[in-house]
């Protein structure tokens, strides 16, 4: 298998060195204020079993997002990783903005409440230099059976301080890129290239609106938050020419390419995207998918795995290429819901034994017998590529989801040189307040409430008092 090794080598010295103060004033909006950070955040009940590092010395508690992967996990953990160790595992179990907001609460405090967080290559640059995380090192060196070899480079690089240690292992990893229905394709006579332009995307979508009864020709995130309009837009931004920061921290959100490629994606849904696209997050989007509303959505590679799942509707006519382009070669993003385990922890030893566990080759064998090969937390092992169960359940998106992960470059995203790291993100801690307060205008330009230039106009005004000031002074 192709991998990207050396891709993101020098990741931490090309994003400038976070002081605390810096980070500490980014990390007040980074809970609340910050929504769904990550692309792939199918909703689900908030249950849990309750936190508390507590209990006999045989638990720990793990704090973790409630996205598909994370329930299959809760509901093998005891039948099997229990039986096995003894040791008895706690989960809280919330939807992402409320989860990384306790998790910010939790270890910027050190409270030791939760042993595991569920974290991700965003926050892993600023946790590990503020102390918040227990490097793993030692514990990988000392689990042969584990195969830290095996995972994918890009991700393991995301997932290492600047002092070049681990402090994260992935659950599963993902990129972006466009998925579509097949036999509406070919019903209105339309072929999809392997690698699409964004204009030839919005040509589609015009041709597809009422391909089928009320089906609209694309969906797209429209709802408020960083990770969730601002996941594929800025990637949209990206291919554009746009960024939100140059080289030398000088905003650039007002700027013309920013402009254009956010008036071509809010035209875009707004023409031919689903339903109350303002408010539509992944779940949204990826139910108008499920439920034929749509024929073509961009958006994370990890909902191939639903789409085309055993019993879904849709399953067997989708197809899946390339992250559609503008001025760049590629424009999928690069992302992973990671296990950290909080500094202050007391059973550090017994969370390496879960994280082994969870983010374990065998563990994606146990879903693969359990729930189905198609479900698996892939996107993070080589292995995983190379097991002839999962490429025939997964035929139909294996290949394209392995390809977007390798081609991912954060270190390199645009068309010119960037201050931090990040495809999706700027990687410091600064983004999350202001990426959420920026989306609220582009939502809001979305519904018709606002133009386009007047939300960015306000974005600039923010990223210049927000981050320009912090990383130029």
């Amino acid at each position: 298998m192709k991998t990207l090794e050396g891709t993101m080598t020098g990741r931490q010295s090309e994003t400038r060195g976070v002081s605390r103060r810096a980070a500490m004033a980014g990390l007040g909006g980074l809970g609340g204020a910050a929504l769904l950070s990550s692309c792939s955040g199918a909703g689900g009940g908030t249950t849990g079993g309750g936190g508390g590092g507590g209990g006999d010395a045989k638990s720990i508690s793990v704090i973790m997002v409630n996205n598909p992967q994370m329930i299959d996990l809760q509901k093998l953990t005891a039948d099997n990783f229990t039986k096995d160790t003894g040791i008895t595992v706690n989960y809280t179990v919330l939807p992402e903005n409320d989860v990384r907001d306790k998790i910010s609460q939790e270890f910027s405090s050190q409270a030791g409440q939760y042993d595991v967080a569920s974290i991700s290559n965003y926050e892993v640059p600023f946790y590990s230099k503020l102390g918040w995380l227990a490097p793993l090192d030692d514990f990988i060196s000392g689990d042969s059976a584990f195969g830290q070899d095996d995972i994918l480079a890009p991700l393991a690089t995301a997932l290492t301080g600047e002092d070049g240690k681990v402090y994260a292992e992935p659950f599963y990893g993902e990129s972006s890129f466009l998925m579509y229905r097949k036999d509406i394709f070919e019903s209105k006579g339309l072929q999809m290239p392997e690698k699409p332009t964004w204009q030839e995307i919005a040509d589609f979508a015009a041709q597809l609106d009422g391909a089928a009864p009320n089906m609209k020709g694309i969906a797209l995130r429209g709802q408020p938050g960083w990770g969730q309009v601002f996941a594929p837009l800025t990637t949209v931004v990206n291919t554009f020419g746009g960024t939100w920061f140059d080289e030398n921290w000088n905003a650039q959100v007002n700027a013309p390419e920013f402009v254009e490629a956010t008036k071509f994606y809010v035209d875009l849904v707004r023409a031919h995207g689903e339903p109350g696209a303002p408010q539509a997050g992944f779940t949204e989007c990826l139910n108008g998918m499920t439920q034929s509303q749509v024929a073509m959505w961009y958006d994370a590679t990890s909902a191939a795995g639903s789409l085309d799942a055993t019993g879904s509707p849709v399953a067997g006519k989708m197809g899946y290429v390339a992250a559609p382009v503008n001025k760049t070669d590629s424009s999928g993003w690069l992302y992973t819901w990671a296990w950290g385990v909080q500094k202050a922890s007391k059973k550090q030893e017994d969370a390496w034994k879960f994280i082994s566990w969870a983010s374990s080759q065998k563990y994606e064998e146990l879903v693969g017998s359990k729930v189905g090969w198609a479900s698996v937390p892939a996107g993070k092992r080589n292995s995983t590529y190379e097991n002839t169960e999962y490429q025939q359940s997964a035929a139909p998106f294996y290949k394209a989801t392995q390809d977007a992960i390798n081609a991912a470059d954060p270190s390199n995203p645009g068309v010119q040189k960037r201050p931090a790291a990040g495809i999706q993100f700027v990687a410091v801690p600064e983004f999350a307040n202001l990426g959420t307060q920026v989306s609220q205008g582009v939502s809001s330009a979305i519904a018709g409430q606002t133009t386009v230039e007047k939300a960015l106009d306000d974005g600039q005004a923010l990223a210049e008092k927000q981050v320009s000031e912090v990383y130029k002074s």
